[in-house]
């Protein structure tokens, strides 16, 4: 099954919705090898390496752009932000797991699993951040860093 099949008709006025971007192969292996496409993969599995991106990545915007930016609490707060999305977040999965689509990605349980690695590799991956970013002046001491 080809992308092309659903979006190229060759009538002129209708138009087409192919791109270089859409229609790439590169684009397309790499669509296909995000965790949420990847075949063979637990439902947990694949929330918990999806939250570990999201809450890995989602510190620095709070803890560095943030209200408390210039105080000692900024990265504290910074992390207390980005698991309070992922949790905002697992719910909005949550509620997700409620609607039908045909035909159906997960059954309600598969969803429940992805939330819940979700939400665990959401803090998880915060406080993975937090940590390095605390002890980054202790971390480029030993590595010599200048």
């Amino acid at each position: 099954m080809t992308l092309a099949r659903y979006v190229y008709t060759p009538d002129p006025q209708e138009g087409t919705l192919l791109t270089p971007i859409n229609n790439s192969q590169a684009v397309r292996w790499f669509i296909d090898n995000l965790p949420i496409n990847r075949q063979g993969m637990d439902e947990f599995t694949r929330g918990l390496e999806i939250g570990l991106a999201h809450g890995y990545w989602l510190l620095g915007p709070f803890a560095l752009l943030g209200p408390l930016r210039n105080t000692e609490l900024g990265l504290v707060a910074g992390l207390l932000s980005a698991i309070s999305l992922v949790l905002i977040s697992t719910i909005g999965l949550s509620g997700y797991a409620s609607l039908t689509t045909d035909p159906p990605v997960f059954d309600r349980k598969g969803w429940s699993r992805l939330a819940g690695g979700f939400l665990i590799g959401g803090a998880g991956g915060a406080i993975f951040a937090f940590v390095l970013l605390q002890f980054f002046p202790l971390l480029s001491a030993i590595a010599k860093i200048p």
